[in-house]
Parts: C-alpha cells; sequence; structure tokens
C-alpha cells in the first residue's frame, strides 16, 4: 500500500476515533450526573482498575500496554472533568515527584493544587478546598515517610488508591559540567546520587533546598549552578538535563497514597491500611499479630511510630492484603481490636500497580 494511500486509511481511522470518544465523554457526562444524584464519589478507583485491567487483555498490540494505558489515562482523565471538575491536592511545588505522582493517576485534565506541606494536603481536602490529595507514604531506599504516617493519626481522610512512581534523579543546568560550582537539591536527593556526584562533581559544593524544584529554581537563577530534580522540573524551568537517571540503585520505587472522604469498594485485588497501639505489657506485639496469623491474612508492612502523647507508647502501621469488607479480614480485625487499645483503619484500596 502507498504511502498516501496509508496516511488516509490513518485519516479514516482518525474520524471514528473522534467520534467514538465524543460518545464515550457523553456518556461519562450521563454517568456523572447519577453520581452527583445518588452522591457517589466522581473517582471511583475500583472502576478505574477494571476499566485498565480490561484494556490491557483486549490489547493484541503492535501497541505496548504502558503506551495504551498512557492513552487511557488521559481519556479517563478528560471523562472525569466532564462528570465534575475536580482539584488535586499535593505535596508541592510544581514539578515535585509527588506533583509527577498525581499527574499518573489523574492525568492533566483536572484541576492541581500545590501544598507546602502534607498536613496542607490534608487539610485542603478536609475543608473541600480539595476532592482528593496524593502525599508520599514510603521509599523503596529511604522507608516510610513518617510525616505523613503521623498525620493520619488525627486525620478522618481515608486511603482511597495508591500510586506507584519509579523516582530518577538528573542533573539539570544551563552551563557545561565541568563548570558546575555548586549543586543544589534535598539531602534525600543527595543521599541517593552520592556515589555518582563522588565520581563526576567530585568538588562541587552540595547545598540542601527545600525540595528539588526550589534547586532547581536556584540553578535557573545563579551562575555555574545545577540541580538535582524530575525531568518536569527541567522543562517547568527551562533547564538542560546534562545527565539523566543518576541515583546509584536503578530500583527507586517511591509509593504516594490518595486520600479521599470515602472509602474504595472491593475489586478482589485489594489492599487494607491501618494502625493501633498496643497495651503496655511484655508480648504486645506478639499478641495483636495472631489474628493475621489466626485467619491467615498476608502483612506486607509493619511500621512504628511514637505516639507523642504517653512515653514509650507507640502506634504500629500495619499494610495487608485484601478488603476491609472480605470475610476473613473482618473477623481478624473484630479479634484484633479486642486485643489493642486502640484501632483505625485508614482505608481500603486497589493494588492497582
Amino acid at each position: 500500500m502507498s504511502l498516501d494511500k496509508l496516511r488516509k486509511k490513518i485519516d479514516s481511522l482518525d474520524r471514528k476515533l473522534i467520534d467514538l470518544l465524543n460518545q464515550r465523554a457523553a456518556a461519562t457526562k450521563d454517568i456523572g450526573k447519577i453520581k452527583i444524584r445518588s452522591g457517589k464519589s466522581i473517582y471511583a478507583p475500583e472502576r478505574e482498575m477494571q476499566v485498565l485491567n480490561r484494556i490491557s487483555s483486549l490489547n493484541k498490540g503492535p501497541l505496548k500496554k504502558s503506551a495504551l494505558e498512557a492513552i487511557y489515562r488521559e481519556v479517563m482523565s478528560a471523562s472525569l472533568a466532564l462528570e465534575k471538575p475536580l482539584k488535586i491536592a499535593y505535596l508541592g511545588p510544581l514539578a515535585s515527584f509527588t506533583n509527577l505522582a498525581a499527574i499518573k493517576k489523574f492525568g492533566s485534565q483536572v484541576s492541581y493544587l500545590a501544598c507546602n506541606s502534607i498536613t496542607d494536603v490534608f487539610l485542603e481536602v478536609e475543608k473541600g478546598s480539595a476532592d482528593y490529595g496524593v502525599v508520599p507514604i514510603e521509599n523503596s531506599i529511604e522507608g516510610a515517610v513518617s510525616h505523613t504516617l503521623d498525620v493520619f493519626v488525627d486525620s478522618d481522610l481515608k486511603i482511597c488508591a495508591q500510586v506507584v512512581l519509579e523516582v530518577t534523579h538528573n542533573l539539570l543546568a544551563n552551563c557545561p559540567k565541568n563548570k558546575i560550582k555548586v549543586v543544589y537539591s534535598i539531602p534525600v536527593a543527595f543521599g541517593q546520587c552520592r556515589h555518582w556526584l563522588a565520581k563526576n562533581l567530585p568538588n562541587a559544593q552540595l547545598v540542601d533546598v527545600s525540595s528539588t524544584t526550589r534547586g532547581a529554581e536556584m540553578a535557573r537563577k545563579e551562575k555555574n549552578s545545577a540541580a538535582i530534580a524530575s525531568l518536569l522540573a527541567s522543562k517547568v524551568y527551562g533547564l538542560k538535563v546534562l545527565s539523566g537517571g543518576i541515583q546509584d540503585s536503578p530500583h527507586n520505587i517511591t509509593r504516594f497514597l490518595v486520600i479521599g472522604k470515602n472509602v474504595a469498594p472491593r475489586t478482589g485485588k485489594d489492599k487494607t491500611s491501618l494502625f493501633f497501639s498496643t497495651k503496655d505489657r511484655v508480648g504486645a506485639l506478639y499478641e495483636m499479630l495472631l489474628p493475621f496469623r489466626k485467619y491467615g491474612v498476608n502483612l506486607t508492612k509493619i511500621e512504628s511510630r511514637p505516639s507523642k502523647r504517653k512515653a514509650w507508647e507507640y502506634y504500629f502501621f500495619v499494610d495487608i492484603l485484601g478488603h476491609q469488607e472480605d470475610a476473613l479480614i473482618k473477623k481478624a480485625l473484630k479479634e484484633l481490636e479486642g486485643k489493642c487499645s486502640y484501632l483505625k483503619i485508614l482505608g481500603s484500596y486497589p493494588i492497582g500497580e
């Protein structure tokens, strides 16, 4: 087939695609009206997972799964915006890794609100200024984000979804690498790029700033300076990517949580997060974990944090596989509640990725 004929075929397919996309959008608007009338949440993480799983099973190529998911992420983002204008709060500033995680989950067609702290993200959602929030919860290298855990103690918000993001650090500057005298970034980023920096910029001064994007802003203003930040930061602040993927570990993964006011329904592939405090006696933690073993509930994470209310009193944050409405998990949680001094379920949500 000739080039002209192939292009005409594409033009014809595009016309059909546009018509089908608009038919889909019209159906989405009707769904939005039904949700609003019935008081249901506009964002439905369980439905999102069903759609992504279905398109993955239908895909016969040559498009890769990741490419098709990226396309549908924007289709669903546009659909959400049609159902109801959504605003998503995130730990800022613009071009932060939490911003990237929020875009990965909600796409580019919703509104975003950058917050100065994790506490502010919770507050914006609690008071209704944002529909959902996105906060970091753990990094595969650095471990749990303790501030997020602490805020959950006093918040009534629920976890309704998670986002897993591969974090890549990049050296950004508008000068040659051999001219760099100062590098700006956050301490965690410096720690994750320690060996690369020692080998490639042994004489550069490393200066801590409040965020990677603040570092990019400084690098743009100052001569012979650079930043370690995301690729999005390079576009936002007009910096060149001198070296990409400079983190020492190739497996630098951060998990983020989507927080809102509603619990996600069961999907059959869920995770539940909770925390509890133990009574002050020998073997208390062991006793708390027995119900999970008894009912065959799989724990994927346990993290302790001081309660800040009483010396040597701790909260234990736990992730388990399954939904809080699953029969065995309900039994395990009921027994746990009878053993511990305090129990709070933070939410059940699709594992998704």
